[in-house]
C-alpha cells in the first residue's frame, strides 16, 4: 500500500535496511481486496476516483486497528462496512451540496437560452463528470487536448478517449448523427 496512512511505517529506516515486515499480513490482506471493495464502491457512488479515496481511507483506518481488525471473523466485512458508510455519508453531503445549489440558480435570468442550448445542458448533464468536463474544457476553455492532460495529470491519449466517448454520448442524447450530420 502506498504511502497514504500515517500508521503506514517507512520502507526503509534511517540507516538504510529495508523495512520491517510487522504489517506483511496488512499488505497481503489489502493486495487480496483493494480491487473487489473499490468496485464495489464505485458502482454505489458512481465516480471511480472517489472511490478509490473512501476505499483508501477506509484501509487506513483498518491499518491503525490492524492487530484488532486482524482477529475479527471477516476482516474484510470490516473494511467494507467502514467504506460504505463513508461512501453513505459522502453521498449524503453531495446530495445536499447539490441541494443547495440549485436552491442558488433560482435567480430569475435576463433572457433564458434557446431550446439548443437548453437541450446541450440537458445533454452534457446526463454524461459522466470526466467526459463533460473534457469537452467543457475542450470547446469552451478552448484548450487543446494536452492542456487539458496537463491539468488532469492524465495521459493526453486519455483525453482523447474522454473526448470521443463524450461527444459520442452527447450525440446520442441528442439524437445527432455525426456521420450523416457533417
Amino acid at each position: 500500500m502506498a504511502r497514504l496512512c500515517d500508521a503506514d511505517p517507512p520502507a526503509a529506516t534511517a540507516g538504510g535496511s529495508p523495512r520491517t515486515d510487522r504489517h506483511a499480513d496488512f499488505d497481503e490482506f489489502y493486495a487480496a481486496n483493494v480491487r473487489a471493495l473499490t468496485g464495489q464502491v464505485y458502482a454505489y457512488t458512481g465516480d471511480f476516483a472517489e472511490a478509490e479515496d473512501l476505499v483508501a481511507e477506509a484501509f487506513c483506518r483498518a491499518l491503525a486497528r490492524w492487530k484488532q481488525v486482524r482477529g475479527y471473523e471477516h476482516p474484510v466485512a470490516w473494511v467494507r462496512h467502514v467504506a460504505w458508510n463513508l461512501a453513505t455519508s459522502h453521498l449524503r453531503r453531495r446530495t445536499v451540496a447539490q441541494r443547495f445549489l440549485r436552491r442558488q440558480r433560482e435567480v430569475p435570468a435576463a433572457e433564458g437560452p434557446d431550446g439548443d442550448r437548453v437541450d446541450l445542458v440537458k445533454a452534457l448533464a446526463g454524461i459522466g463528470d470526466r467526459h463533460r468536463k473534457a469537452l467543457i474544457l475542450r470547446y469552451m476553455a478552448q484548450m487543446t487536448a494536452a492542456e487539458i492532460a496537463a491539468q488532469e495529470g492524465v495521459a493526453e491519449a486519455t483525453v482523447r478517449s474522454w473526448l470521443t466517448r463524450g461527444k459520442k454520448a452527447v450525440a446520442e442524447r441528442l439524437h445527432f448523427d455525426f456521420e450523416r450530420d457533417l
